[in-house]
Formats: structure tokens, C-alpha cells, sequence
């Protein structure tokens, strides 16, 4: 069953990182094959409440983009160097490709043979010269075992075509003679007398004992083929190592983790339709082609906390979404087929996850209870959000007795633990939970930051300023702004681009607007920040 991964948005804040482990734990217990993720680093929040119930952090996914590894790619083109050049061709007209990779014996890939080189090597390669195993020369020959002294057979081939005398008095046989001989018995005297390599006997012929004896002395591979003179000259070539042929030692490759479309580029520039893949350590594990390009398994992902392809994974449009569970307003993600898709305008992702264990008939347990009340404390910065509902005080309510900890004192420790930003730098401050909206043809973004000592963020107020115009002036986005948000005193400090400082005058109704500028009451970027801006930029036609 294929792992399906749940997500929140890139910037994980609480909500989102809670509720991928609890919608995860869920979907698990219901029969899938899930895992959490995280899109980014957590906040420190989110570390205080996945500590305080002992959950381990979820891994990070850098993106879900078709990799080779999702691709059906050819795991038995793969061949070892040592076989012969007949098996090597078998297994290539099996398989229906016109080369392969070649392997050691540890698997490691040592290079590229194709069909082409093949043929050169057998129509313009040494004739006579043989470089094989004993066992691929059994193979290659349909052969029988006589004697056998070594394990590598390398020399030269000759057959003993001339007339005895002809043969013993102008032919000087050496050790690193192959002879393919018949029942000759005054040549196969004279040929294991010089101890050749390797007599090859044709036609099942075979040894006196005399002769065996003579050979076994004289340490002479010895084995019988089925095959006459002429066929036997003929295939013992094929005996040869594979790699023999003049292999391409480098050639390009992918490995699992490469995606297809880098592996489609290639193929455009190079021309090329089969490649090998390897692991990490150069171990390969099969072969690539083109046509396999068209074959491939989408990622499965669940969303949760967020629905705009902005805010998303990268190669989102590439995997397959099973399923968004969200309490926000619908963004830009699109499907090709249906899906299961759950919105409600609570002040929690949680919320809803609550409901849907309640639906599934599921028990929480108190680590996962815990979680998501973590999630709605912070979504809702302790009910004071405008974005709570009734139903979310009554999930926190119930889980907050089923992890057994206090709403208020639990709460208050969460936000301690989380709205200190001192060693932090400002880009850090600043992107720990900014997010992109898009407007027509332009973007907005909202940083929203969490702490109870704004003196910390005011005495680098330039340097947030410097960010918040670089963003609008360098990256395209049309108006940029910070909220430093109080969740004691109820409200946020607001810092903006300096030329938008006239449409964020007027969006929020400031008369006398200055950078920092505090908003009593604005501390929900879904339900005060971001519309009053949204609704500025439609009335002015921005």
C-alpha cells in the first residue's frame, strides 16, 4: 500500500503541524498508510506542545515531485560483466531494449553496453581471441565438464585443421592455446603434452583414460560439446566476457531520487532513451527508458490547515490529493478528479479533525487530544480570536479532559514558551509565519508574529521595514505587511511597505498611521487582516 503524506502549509504553525499527526493517527486507524510532515522548521510553540505530550516532530518533505523512483523503470535490466556475450544478447531480446547496464558482483554499475557495440566487437574485434569463464564456455557450447583446473579461461583459439604432421611440426602450441579438436588422438597427445589452456573436444567426443590421465597431469581444462567444427569456431566468441565489448564505463545516469522532469531535459539534450539508475552508493538497480517516462505513480497527500497552491508543497500539481481538510477561505488548488474535501469556519483545523474521529467512531488518546487542543488554543489565542466558535471552546473543552491538563494554565505556558523571540534573527522573526495571497495578477503577504515583549520586535522595527520593502520593491509583491500580535493586550502592531502606506491607511481606517502602529481588537489574519485589506484592493479595482 502506498504511503500517503499529510501536510500543512509551509510555514507550519501549530494548527498545521498538529493536526497532520492527528488527521495521520486517524487515517491509520481507519485502514491507510500515512505519515506527518512538516513543510518547514516549527515554531517554538509547536516544539512546547509536541514536548509537553511527548510526539516526535514530523519529518520535513522537501516536495512531491515525480521522482525516477515513482517511475516504472525496468528493475531486471541489469547484468552482471562477467556473462557472456550470448547471455547478454538473450537478455536483451527478452527484455525487447538495445542495451543495458552492466554490474560487479557487489551490483556497483561499471558501465553501458548496447547492441551496437556488440556487433562491432564480433564483426571487427580479435577473432581468435577468447577472455571468459570456464562455466560461459559450458554455456555457450552446451557442453560437458571433462576436467577442469581454472576457473578463468584466457588465450587464443585455434581448431586443428591440418593434417597430423602438418600440424604437430609448423604449430607451436603454448600455454595460452584454446584448441577445438576431434578424435585425433596423436594431436591431443601433442596439444596436452604443451599444456594448452583448454581443449575443446567436438561431435561429444571424449578422452582415452591415457589421455585423461595425461591431461590431468599436465593440468588441461578438457570439456565436449554437441557441436561440430564449424559450429563450435563459430559460437566460441559468444563465450566471451560482456565486458569484454567496449563498454561505456561513464555513462549518464539517474538515481532514484531524481525527478522526471530533469530525466525528460536530459533526454531532449542527449538523445539518448535508455539510462541506468542507481542508489545513493552507485548500487544499481535497474534501467530507464524514455517510454517509461509515461509510467510513473503519483505521490498520494492529504492537506491540512491550508487550500492555495502558494502556501503548498512544491510539485503539488504532481502528486495526487486524496483529501483537504481546512477551515479557510477556498484558494487556488484545483483536482482532476473528486475528492473529500472538508471546510468549516471554526477557528481550528482541529476542530474538525475532532469531529471527524467522532464520525469514524475512533478513540483519541491523550497524546493525540492534547495536540489538537494545543492546535485550537493557538488558532484562537485562547477564544480571543474573532475567528473562535462555539464549537471550538466545546472540542477544547473535551479534549482538554482527555489529556488531563488545564485550559488556561496550559495555554499561557504555550504562548510563554512560543512568543519569545530573543536569539532569533529578523528574517527568522519575520518568515516564521508569513504567508502569500494572491491578488489577480499580484501578491500580498501577511507576517503575523506572537509575543508578549514587542520591545523586542520595535527596536529592529527598520530592519523589518527593510524586509517588508524589499518584498514589494525586488520580489513582486504589491503590498507587504508585519503584525506583532498581543494576546494579552488583545491586539497587534502593525508595520508595512513604505509605499503602501496610503492603502493601509485606508484598509484598516487609520487617520494618523505610522509605522508600528497599534490595532486594538486585530489579532486574526484569516478574519480581520486579510479582508480588510481584500476588500480595499477590490473596491479601489487593485
Amino acid at each position: 500500500m502506498q504511503t500517503a503524506f499529510v501536510f500543512g502549509h509551509k510555514k507550519p504553525d501549530t494548527d498545521s503541524v498538529c493536526a497532520s499527526i492527528s488527521l495521520s493517527y486517524l487515517k491509520n486507524a481507519l485502514g491507510m498508510n500515512t505519515q506527518p510532515r512538516v513543510l518547514g522548521n516549527i515554531n517554538n510553540e509547536t516544539k512546547f506542545v509536541l514536548n509537553y505530550f511527548g510526539v516526535n516532530e514530523p519529518t520535513y518533505l522537501n516536495d512531491v515531485k515525480v521522482q525516477i523512483r515513482n517511475m516504472n523503470y525496468n528493475k531486471k535490466a541489469i547484468l552482471n560483466q562477467d556473462v557472456s556475450i550470448e547471455e547478454a544478447f538473450r537478455k536483451l531480446h527478452d527484455l525487447n531494449v538495445t542495451g543495458i547496464p552492466l554490474i560487479d558482483d557487489k551490483r556497483k554499475l561499471v558501465g553501458y553496453v548496447n547492441l551496437k557495440e556488440i556487433a562491432k566487437f564480433l564483426i571487427e574485434g580479435k577473432v581468435t581471441r577468447l577472455n571468459t569463464s570456464y562455466d560461459n564456455i559450458l554455456k555457450v557450447l552446451d557442453a560437458k565438464e571433462i576436467l577442469r583446473f581454472d576457473e578463468e579461461i584466457n588465450g587464443t583459439i585455434m581448431a586443428a585443421t591440418y593434417k597430423v604432421n602438418s600440424f604437430t611440426e609448423k604449430i607451436n602450441l603454448e600455454n595460452k592455446h584454446i584448441l577445438i579438436v576431434g578424435d585425433r588422438y596423436q594431436i591431443l597427445e601433442h596439444a596436452i603434452n604443451k599444456k594448452v589452456k583448454m581443449i575443446i573436444l567436438v561431435g561429444n567426443n571424449i578422452l582415452s583414460d591415457e589421455l585423461v590421465s595425461l591431461a590431468t597431469a599436465n593440468k588441461v581444462n578438457v570439456i565436449s560439446t554437441p557441436f561440430y567444427s564449424y559450429k563450435t569456431s563459430n559460437k566460441i566468441r559468444l563465450a566471451n566476457y560482456i565486458k569484454s565489448v567496449e563498454i561505456n564505463k561513464n555513462p549518464i545516469k539517474f538515481s532514484l531520487t531524481d525527478y522526471r522532469n530533469d530525466f525528460l531535459d536530459t533526454t531532449n539534450k542527449y538523445g539518448h532513451t535508455n539510462y541506468p539508475v542507481v542508489k545513493k552508493n552507485d548500487e544499481c538497480v535497474g534501467m530507464v527508458r524514455l517510454i517509461d517516462a509515461n509510467d510513473y505513480e503519483k505521490k498520494q497527500v492529504i492537506l491540512v490547515d491550508h487550500n492555495q497552491s502558494a502556501q503548498s508543497v512544491d510539485g503539488l500539481e504532481e502528486a495526487e490529493i486524496l483529501e483537504i481538510v481546512d477551515h479557510h477561505n477556498l484558494g487556488t488548488i484545483g483536482t482532476n478528479t473528486p475528492i473529500n474535501f472538508r471546510a468549516m469556519p471554526v477557528g481550528c483545523t482541529c476542530t474538525l479533525i475532532y469531529k471527524l474521529f467522532k464520525e469514524s467512531y475512533v478513540m483519541i488518546p491523550k497524546h493525540i487530544a492534547g495536540l489538537m487542543l494545543g492546535a485550537i488554543l493557538s488558532d484562537t489565542l485562547l477564544f480571543k480570536s474573532p475567528t473562535t466558535t462555539e464549537l471550538d471552546k466545546q472540542v477544547a473543552e473535551k479534549l482538554a479532559l482527555i489529556a488531563d491538563v488545564d485550559i488556561e494554565k496550559f495555554g499561557m505556558a504555550m504562548f510563554k514558551a512560543g512568543s519569545s523571540v530573543k536569539g532569533m534573527t529578523c528574517d527568522q522573526i519575520f518568515n516564521q509565519d508569513f504567508k502569500t495571497f494572491k491578488v489577480n495578477d499580484s501578491n500580498i503577504g501577511i507576517s503575523q508574529v506572537m509575543t508578549m515583549d514587542f520591545e523586542e520586535i520595535e527596536k529592529d522595527k527598520d530592519k523589518f521595514i527593510a524586509i517588508l520593502n524589499n518584498l514589494t520593491e525586488n520580489l513582486g509583491y504589491s503590498v507587504s505587511l508585519l503584525f506583532v500580535t498581543d494576546i494579552i493586550k488583545n491586539g497587534s502592531y502593525m508595520f508595512y511597505n513604505e509605499k503602501a502606506e496610503s492603502i493601509v491607511s485606508e484598509a484598516y481606517e487609520i487617520d494618523k498611521i505610522n509605522q508600528g502602529v497599534y490595532i486594538d481588537g486585530m489579532v486574526s489574519r484569516k478574519k480581520q487582516m486579510l479582508p480588510s485589506l481584500l476588500d480595499y484592493l477590490e473596491r479601489k479595482g487593485n
